[in-house]
This record gives C-alpha cells, structure tokens and sequence, in this order.
C-alpha cells in the first residue's frame, strides 16, 4: 500500500470536498478544507495530505505562530493539528504509516524544524496510542483547551 504525505495543493481540493469523518471524531478535529479555508490560522502553516495511491485519504495542519506557543516556547517547534483519516480508509494502518514518515518528510521539506509538539484530548485514547507508537512521547503535561484536558506530546525530529 503505497503511503506517502505531501504538501496540500489546490489539484487535492476536488477530493478533499468529499472527505467524511463520523461525528465522534469531528469533536476532536476539523475536516480538511475547514482548516485549509480558515483564515484565522497563522500564514506559515504548512497542509500536508496523506495520499494512497496519490488520493488524499488522510491531512494534518503543522503551525507556527500563536497556537504552538501555547504548547512550545521552542522557536523551531512545530504545532501538529487537525490530524484525521478520511472514514472510508480508517483502519488500515494509513494513519500510523503517515506518521512514522512525519520525521522525514519534515527533514526533506521543513528542515529548519527539530520538533513537532501536539495537543490530544485524554478522552481520545486511540489517538494517544497512535501518537505514542508513532515515536511521540508524554512527558507529563497537560493544556487544558476548549474541549477539556490535552496531553501534550513531542516527537523529536
């Protein structure tokens, strides 16, 4: 199953229109062109899709700006946000591959980044088990967002 990630462009907008994710997930993430579309996020956001077979099947927004401050003060950090996999392609194991391909993808197209931090909500366990099997680690602290406690979690790139 060939995983790959890449930089959002506008030739993925057609298919993204079409992403679904059932309502328990969208409590803990947005769906793609929300987040692509939103004007409020900082402009040095980068939108990375999670292509099979060149199909957008999965996205993930990295941040600078404001939002990661609240996580990191590492000026070199980035904020991992809005990560989901479009419902259809859910449980195939395309979530872990795109992340255990996050450290390169990085090094190759964001080389000036040595961390990637993120905030988890404890009542979304599946994904803590993913992020922490995906390299990412709890080092014990907690933001308390909108939607009640996060675990904060880092991967060294």
């Amino acid at each position: 199953m060939p995983i790959t990630l890449a930089l959002y462009n506008e030739t993925y907008e057609h298919k993204l229109k079409d992403f679904h994710l059932p309502e328990d997930q969208l409590q803990f993430t947005s769906l793609p062109l929300d987040k692509i579309h939103n004007p409020a996020i900082s402009p040095d956001t980068r939108h990375i899709v999670i292509l099979l077979d060149d199909t957008p099947v999965g996205y993930f927004a990295l941040e600078k700006g404001e939002k990661l401050r609240k996580y990191s003060s590492n000026p070199k950090a980035r904020l991992l946000t809005s990560f989901s996999i479009h419902v259809r392609y859910q449980g195939q194991g395309i979530a872990k591959e795109g992340l255990n391909q996050l450290p390169g993808f990085i090094r190759e197209h964001l080389p000036e980044t040595d961390k990637v931090v993120l905030g988890v909500n404890k009542r979304n366990q599946a994904a803590i088990s993913l992020y922490l099997k995906t390299g990412f680690t709890d080092e014990d602290e907690v933001y308390v967002g909108p939607k009640g406690p996060q675990n904060v979690l880092h991967l060294k790139i």
